[in-house]
């Protein structure tokens, strides 16, 4: 139990940290930009390690619990293997705008498997992707928080699923297929803010220290609907497309996966033999 909260409090810190490495350059833009200009070229790296670091601690924390969730964290390093050659292949042969293969299974398992399980194999299949193909930037954390949160709020839809008693059918599927579908656009929503307050560029679509929340609210929108509309509909209906087709396949398989793992220890009665 004391782990299962440590490990709770452990994810909700990092997203924490999170959302204020997000935010904080509309308050002190000067502190996340270093001489080249580049976003958060300093601040970055220090982010970075926090993540992984944390990351790791609740993997700790997960194995320290029952020999089932020491199964689980088996399982979350071969998914997370199997999402990174995913990604490779992405790079390797990019599909149409922000369409990625990786949300599935980051998706599929927070929802299974809850929302701890989901935030690491976010996390992890990012920064593990990122290590293969050499894609390692100022960008790297933020991309590990965004996938994160994807999984951490896939257990979000148990609650209609378990209401319509609908359960392993084709609704459930078709849920998750339309809350994939949402987070193709949240995911590009939100990457875009890891850079856009130090963005050039009209005046009524990027930042400018000292204006008011309102007016940054419109210059984001604006900003998003010129440049990043298009390529998140190409996410949100591969996300939505991907999960309707194999959706259902897939968590039929990690269901008997959970069941293997599911298992009760019981005490030897002290009149049977050893």
């Amino acid at each position: 139990m004391r782990d299962r909260l440590l490990s709770g409090v452990t994810i909700m810190l990092t997203t924490l940290i999170g959302v204020v490495a997000f935010l904080y350059p509309f308050w002190l833009p000067t502190l996340a930009a270093s001489g080249t200009g580049v976003a958060h070229a300093e601040d970055a790296p220090v982010l970075l390690t926090m993540i992984v670091g944390m990351s790791f601690v609740t993997l700790l924390l997960e194995a320290q619990r029952a020999a089932e969730h020491a199964l689980l964290v088996a399982l979350l390093g071969v998914l997370v293997a199997m999402n990174a050659i995913l990604r490779l292949i992405d790079v390797a042969l990019p599909l149409p705008g922000g369409f990625s293969p990786i949300f599935v299974l980051i998706i599929l398992t927070g929802y299974l498997f809850g929302g701890s399980f989901g935030f690491l194999m976010g996390a992890m299949t990012l920064v593990v992707s990122a290590l293969i193909t050499g894609g390692i930037g100022p960008w790297m954390p933020y991309q590990m928080l965004t996938a994160g949160w994807v999984g951490l709020s896939a257990p979000l839809c148990r609650w209609p699923i378990r209401a319509l008693g609908d359960q392993g059918s084709r609704a459930e599927t078709l849920l998750l297929a339309a809350f994939g579908a949402l987070w193709g656009f949240g995911y590009g929503a939100i990457m875009n803010l890891w850079f856009w307050p130090f963005a050039s560029g009209p005046l009524d679509q990027h930042y400018q220290a000292g204006i008011g929340l309102g007016a940054i609210i419109q210059r984001y929108l604006a900003f998003y609907l010129t440049t990043s509309l298009i390529w998140d509909v190409a996410g949100s209906l591969g996300n939505a497309l991907l999960l309707a087709a194999f959706g259902g396949p897939i968590l039929r398989a990690l269901r008997r996966f959970a069941r293997r793992f599911a298992f009760v220890i019981r005490p030897e009665s002290a009149g049977e033999p050893l």
